[in-house]
């Protein structure tokens, strides 16, 4: 007969049955249901213009600086969204999460704590500098990060004979009050529309810029885009239609030259948005808050300003914000003072500009005398090879205009000479060569602006 079982018996069974299930379990599902999940360590949300190439592009570069290894991006959890992921010197994995729906979401990741640093692709506004307050200032020089200048590109097919719109023209078309190319001089018919959706800071500045100046409101016909690579694809494959993307989307499109009251037709070009005297330039930003303790969002903002992070800029199709020496092309329109420095000397690659409603130079300008002084004395222009321009909007007095704009230039004389740099001359131009329209404000505050030139 069968031996009955003990109860030692039945412990061995039961410790056996345990385990096949559990060698089944193990078998059956996949080894990352067991693996440690990696520590999301910077959580960045916000524009799509940055988070699409830029954001990831600086990440990566921040974190192979800092040493981590197999460094590389993974799909996110939704469209527009990324992970990048790395290793540790201790084989530890880390996660940073990028998602990219638009400028306005990452002030409001801010405030709710979902987001470490917000991406935007313009200014913050008054409302969310409010509903942030309780953070501290981030229109402060700590929290506005410049990290890069873009252009906002008119685009259209390729086979578009068009050349250059003015604003004004360009805000009539997205409008819907310009129906044809033929009503712009040129052909094809029925001109489609093609634009960002409301959540993108690429359609707060195209906005802002265009329609808001000339007093009009973007068509109900036009076909809105979260991403600005789609955006690009569709007019790229549409002849009769038009859009705006960032510098970095034009892709297969072609872009259009812009003038802005005044300002001669500019086309997006490298020089004339780094200058930021293209009148769709604009800057490119990330907002931290001033007591923000996490390591890696400092760090990135860090990286993104250092030298090895404005290469990344440049290489991602954006303006990186390093000084170069540009020869300028002699007008016939120019001051006679002007054609001189043209004709004789060569234009650093930045303008200095200035907080709104008074003589401070603006956050951006604040790093850029930084960048200057480092040009001058790699190039060894400390002493008397540098004149400053300054240049305003009009004003009643011509003669007040004049010493205005002089002022400005003053303002950044200080400035340089505290780092060691005597001048060769300091001149105001008043308002003369505008780059924008002074019909808004936002156009004088453009024209209100100190250029760098060197012998």
């Amino acid at each position: 007969m069968p031996r009955a079982m003990t109860a030692s018996d039945k412990d061995l069974w039961g410790r056996t049955l345990s385990m096949l299930l559990l060698g089944f379990i193990c078998y059956a599902l996949p080894w990352s249901v067991f693996a440690a999940q990696p520590e999301t360590v910077l959580r960045i949300q916000g524009s799509n213009t940055i988070g699409a190439k830029l954001g990831p592009a600086l990440v990566k570069g921040m974190l192979e600086e800092e040493g981590m290894r197999a460094v590389h991006q993974t799909p996110g959890d939704r469209e527009n969204e990324v992970h990048i992921l790395a290793h540790d010197a201790n084989g530890k994995e880390i996660r940073v999460e990028l998602a990219a729906h638009g400028s306005s979401t990452g002030f409001t990741a801010l405030k709710d704590g979902s987001a470490d640093l917000a991406a935007s692709s313009r200014p913050i506004k008054d409302v969310e500098t409010l509903d942030l307050s309780s953070f501290g200032d981030l229109r402060g020089h700590q929290a506005e990060q410049v990290i890069a200048i873009d252009g906002l590109a008119i685009i259209l097919h390729p086979d578009n004979p068009l050349r250059a719109l003015t604003t004004a023209q360009l805000a009539a078309v997205f409008a819907g009050e310009v129906k044809t190319w033929e009503e712009l001089g040129g052909k094809g018919g029925a001109i489609r529309i093609y634009a960002r959706d409301d959540q993108s800071g690429t359609y707060d500045t195209f906005k802002e810029l265009v329609l808001a100046r000339q007093g009009k409101t973007l068509a109900g016909t036009a076909q809105r885009f979260e991403s600005n690579d789609k955006l690009s694809t569709a007019v790229s494959g549409d002849p009769q239609g038009i859009g705006f993307v960032g510098l970095a989307s034009i892709n297969q499109a072609r872009a259009l030259a812009i003038a802005d009251g005044d300002s001669q037709a500019m086309p997006p070009s490298a020089e004339l948005i780094a200058t930021e005297d293209y009148p769709l330039s604009r800057r490119l930003f990330f907002y931290i808050k001033p007591s923000e303790q996490n390591r890696w969002a400092k760090a990135l903002v860090h990286f993104a300003q250092s030298p090895r992070g404005q290469a990344i800029v440049d290489q991602t199709g954006f303006v990186a914000q390093q000084v170069q020496a540009i020869k300028v092309q002699v007008q016939q329109d120019m001051p006679e003072s002007y054609r001189e420095l043209a004709t004789n000397a060569q234009r650093l690659s930045v303008n200095f500009r200035f907080q709104e409603g008074n003589a401070n130079l603006d956050n951006k300008a604040l790093r850029d005398v930084q960048r200057v002084l480092d040009y001058l004395k790699q190039a060894d222009k400390l002493q008397q090879k540098v004149v400053l321009v300054g240049f305003g909007d009009p004003k009643a007095d011509p003669q007040r205009a004049e010493l205005l704009s002089k002022l400005r230039a003053m303002a950044v004389r200080r400035e340089l000479a505290k780092g060691g740099v005597t001048l060769k001359e300091v001149t105001g131009l008043g308002d003369e060569l505008p780059v924008a329209a002074n019909t808004a404000e936002e156009g004088r505050i453009r024209n209100r602006r100190v250029e760098v030139w060197v012998y």
